[in-house]
């Protein structure tokens, strides 16, 4: 299939992000609510507890990128693609329960809810958290390709781990917190875009992809990771927490450095379209079939809640 060049950042066929999403969300949820029951000896409180947070909706952004992105370099084994879509689903629903918690950012909100602290209590949620861990690792192990597990093992365990999500959260909390552009950059890199990132190389280790086409997608995941971070920072300093199902303003009254902060709103939003423009480009190798991924990184700057 040939290449075609893109001009803008909106495709010139448009796919409607919020149905994908939809789609994919579908899906993933009817594999958790089935991966729920497996554990049949495990007590009652425990899973009701990764339930409650697991189970929650939310777009379901990374699933998505994983799916997509599996796609977009021809797979066909939707088996490990599906396995990897929930095991980061479970990593990231992790991270939102430990996050909340009063010894990290002290949240009584996520997606419109209480958080699962306020609903099970401090050590449960913290229980929860750990058990989701475990399983995202153990589905991978078990449900995708025994050829393919290896690679995505070592690659969410990566992602996740003290040079990615959870090394930018210890900088995130420590009162050295970053003061400049580049430090602050950094700690986006980690905390967020290891994660986003990780869905498209995941997606691409499940597919069997070439490298130069793993290497694509790792680019357009690293410039989305950007692009989302930013428009984050914009959100919490312009939205409501009805808009966005969490409590919004909180950086600021925490003394946390943002993009808005550092280079005012104006030109936080540019450097989100800037970012945006990075990550379609860097899809060019993979042709038309990116459309759905095209679609996610615009709906990613332009999402209002």
């Amino acid at each position: 299939m040939k290449n075609r060049k893109h001009n803008s950042v909106i495709s010139s066929r448009p796919i409607d992000a919020a149905t994908l999403l939809s789609r994919n969300a579908a899906l993933l949820t009817d594999y958790l609510a089935r991966l729920m029951v497996r554990y049949p000896e495990a007590p009652a409180g425990l899973m009701q507890a990764i339930e409650y947070s697991l189970l929650a909706g939310g777009k379901r952004l990374r699933p998505a990128l994983v799916l997509e992105s599996a796609k977009a370099c021809g797979g066909e084994d939707g088996a490990s693609a599906l396995a990897a879509a929930a095991a980061i689903e479970l990593i990231h629903t992790f991270s939102l329960v430990h996050d909340d918690l009063p010894a990290m950012d002290d949240d009584d909100l996520r997606r419109g809810r209480p958080t699962n602290h306020k609903v099970y209590g401090e050590a449960m949620a913290i229980l929860a958290g750990d058990a989701m861990t475990t399983i995202a690792f153990e589905i991978l192990a078990s449900d995708a390709s025994p050829a393919l597990v290896p690679a995505l093992i070592a690659e969410l365990a990566h992602a996740s781990g003290p040079e990615g999500m959870i090394g930018g959260q210890v900088i995130d909390i420590d009162p050295k917190r970053p003061a400049n552009l580049a430090d602050l950059q950094n700690l986006h890199r980690m905390k967020t875009g290891a994660l986003l990132t990780a869905s498209c190389r995941l997606g691409a280790l499940a597919a069997g992809a070439s490298a130069d086409h793993l290497a694509a997608l790792d680019a357009y995941g690293r410039h989305l990771g950007l692009a989302f971070q930013i428009v984050d920072d914009i959100l919490d300093q312009t939205a409501t927490a009805e808009q966005l199902g969490k409590a919004t303003g909180k950086d600021a009254a925490k003394g946390k450095v943002t993009y808005p902060m550092l280079i005012g709103l104006d030109a936080s939003r540019r450097e989100a379209q800037l970012a945006l423009q990075s990550a379609l480009d860097a899809l060019a190798p993979l042709g038309e079939q990116t459309e759905p991924l095209r679609a996610l990184a615009v709906f990613v700057v332009e999402r209002k809640m």
